[in-house]
């Protein structure tokens, strides 16, 4: 799991994310990167709304996120803020679909 220093909890840091970050769009997820704080760790937040499904399923697609997230994150380039959305079809996708879906994203905005 991402540590406290890597999670995005504030909703002003999510909502500047998505408005003034970079867009990357996937079948599964749409990804923001947004770069905030050179010093400061990579960040990340998640959003999984009821359209996914229920309660069950939006923590399962939830936890697969981080997952990822928490796999990528010693490549990803300090200070990067990042929001990833779910999209309704990240319910019913397996997770190496769902992997490869934000890996891409990250890698094309967010690696080193």
């Amino acid at each position: 799991m991402l540590a406290k220093p890597n999670r995005l909890t504030r909703g002003s840091d999510y909502k500047a994310t998505v408005r003034r970050g970079t867009r990357c769009a996937g079948t599964h997820a749409v990804t923001y990167v947004g770069s905030v704080d050179e010093d400061g760790p990579a960040r990340f937040g998640f959003i999984v709304s009821k359209q996914v499904g229920s309660a069950v399923t939006r923590n399962t697609v939830r936890r697969r996120l981080k997952a990822v997230c928490a796999e990528a994150l010693p490549s990803v380039r300090g200070g990067a803020s990042v929001v990833i959305r779910a999209l309704p079809s990240s319910a019913t996708a397996d997770y190496a679909s769902l992997r490869s879906d934000v890996l891409r994203c990250l890698q094309r905005k967010a690696f080193v």
